[in-house]
């Protein structure tokens, strides 16, 4: 734990878990983007930003490389971080599901008592799962529209439809997630641009994790000193 001005600041997440989400957002972005005057002439205007369709398309293919990389990041620089958001969104207890209900009174801005949370709380394990699937449908069908020549006619035409509706859920996705880190849990961005929060957000947002600090702390005092 360390101090950040007069707020205690416990780390949460490591430099390659913080890489690993950036290189997703980014390439994601780049993505969106680049498809968008690709997918409708509305958008044709966003062609000279990237020199033409052909640029464009080049674009997006090299954005979608690097859409590919978070979990290798992972696996490469923080196996720890992997380990337990892979163990987080596989585990689903009562305090999960109790999540639910209390969220929603606190997006509607009413009193809530939220249950204590893993690492990662019901929502954000909810999210991963959509990002999953939804990464999922556009990398596989993605690889079958830029090598359609390795692929049978019937799946190239299903590839089209399945991407068309990854990219509009991934969207959703995205802006939901968004919005709720600023507008409900805004001090979770310093963890994701700086590694560490507040204690105090720990304890109120994380709180099964938060316990586990400080029984760690009990246990080895001079490590967290």
């Amino acid at each position: 734990m360390s101090n950040h001005g007069k707020q205690k600041m416990v780390k949460r997440f490591n430099l390659g878990f913080i890489i690993s989400h950036w290189v997703n957002a980014g390439a994601f972005f780049v993505l969106y983007i680049s498809a968008l005057p690709m997918y409708t002439e509305f958008f044709d205007w966003l062609y000279p930003i990237f020199g033409g369709p052909a640029g464009a398309r080049l674009v997006h293919r090299v954005a979608a490389v690097f859409f590919m990389l978070p979990l290798p990041i992972l696996v490469l620089f923080d196996r720890q971080g992997l380990r337990r958001w892979t163990k987080n969104i596989f585990s689903w207890k009562k305090h999960d599901i109790q999540f639910f209900p209390q969220f929603a009174k606190e997006f509607f801005g009413l009193k809530a008592k939220t249950p204590k949370q893993d690492f990662f709380n019901a929502g954000e394990k909810i999210n991963s799962w959509l990002m999953i699937v939804t990464a999922l449908m556009l990398i596989c069908s993605g690889v079958v529209m830029w090598f359609p020549q390795f692929f049978p006619h019937g799946l190239i035409m299903w590839a089209y439809p399945i991407h068309n509706i990854g990219l509009g859920l991934s969207a959703a996705v995205a802006i939901a997630h968004i919005y709720m880190s600023i507008k409900l849990a805004a001090p979770s961005l310093h963890g994701i641009f700086k590694g560490d929060v507040t204690e105090e957000y720990a304890e109120d947002h994380h709180g099964l994790w938060y316990d586990e600090l400080k029984e760690e702390e009990k246990k080895h005092p001079k490590k967290h000193a």
